[in-house]
């Protein structure tokens, strides 16, 4: 797993007991609105909507926030409009950074976003100044929760997977995008926990970056993903255990 994997994994955890839940669930709100706007309320027929439910009721969002959200989506023209778009600029030690960001006020987003990039010693940039050295893939990951992870990865690679990392107690499946769904459900019919699925940005080359600039670089993360418009932050830096865990701490 990757560095950014694995810090991203670490702040979902943390996030089940965050005090700043009502802003966690503001955004799981937009992306239900958005998703039940673009394919409809139905589930069933909405993958994207489907894969956004599944992440706010990991997030332990109440039902009835969820189904207002879908309406509040399906209902036409009412309610705010919100567009997407992405952001792309550099971090502390030369890192690349994608923000992906799901807003009502593109001034108001930008501006924010530009100034917790250059208070994090960073730079907003051009688009496609740095989505160059990314490519869309799907995410799953799996608890290994004592069984072997060899045979997790066997299973993962029988039912299309494209890659499979195992570390720290957890396996994570990579995908072609199209392919997210049918890995998704294959590995749900073997009896398998899935405690993550998602389309991600993934870095086709990592930056390793010592203590001190990956700490910098985690700052300036969890800055930018504080910010409630911001729905996602991908990165091309690798962290190390070491300075992961002297962050957390």
């Amino acid at each position: 797993m990757s560095g950014h994997s694995k810090w991203s994994t670490i702040k979902r955890q943390k996030g089940a007991n965050d005090a700043r839940r009502g802003a966690i669930f503001t955004k799981l709100s937009r992306e239900i609105i958005q998703a039940a706007k673009q394919g409809g309320s139905d589930p069933g027929m909405n993958f994207k909507l489907r894969l956004a439910i599944q992440r706010a009721k990991a997030q332990n969002m109440p039902n009835d926030n969820i189904d207002r959200a879908i309406a509040k989506g399906s209902g036409g023209g009412e309610g705010e409009q919100l567009d997407e778009i992405q952001y792309e600029g550099y971090g502390p030690g030369g890192t690349a950074i994608i923000v992906a960001a799901l807003t009502d006020n593109r001034n108001r987003t930008v501006a924010e976003i530009r100034h917790r990039f250059s208070r994090g010693g960073g730079n907003l940039g051009e688009n496609g100044s740095v989505s160059w050295q990314f490519e869309a893939k799907g995410l799953i990951t799996i608890p290994v929760n004592g069984k072997d992870p060899d045979d997790l990865a066997m299973l993962a690679i029988d039912a299309g997977a494209e890659d499979v990392d195992v570390q720290d107690g957890q396996v994570e499946v990579k995908t072609e995008p199209s392919s997210l769904e049918p890995v998704r459900k294959a590995l749900e019919s073997s009896g398998l926990e899935i405690e993550n699925a998602d389309f991600a940005l993934v870095p086709k080359m990592t930056v390793e970056l010592e203590e001190k600039a990956a700490h910098q670089v985690l700052r300036l993360i969890e800055a930018l993903e504080d910010l409630e418009d911001v729905q996602r932050v991908y990165s091309n830096a690798e962290f190390s255990d070491e300075a992961i865990e002297s962050y957390a701490g």
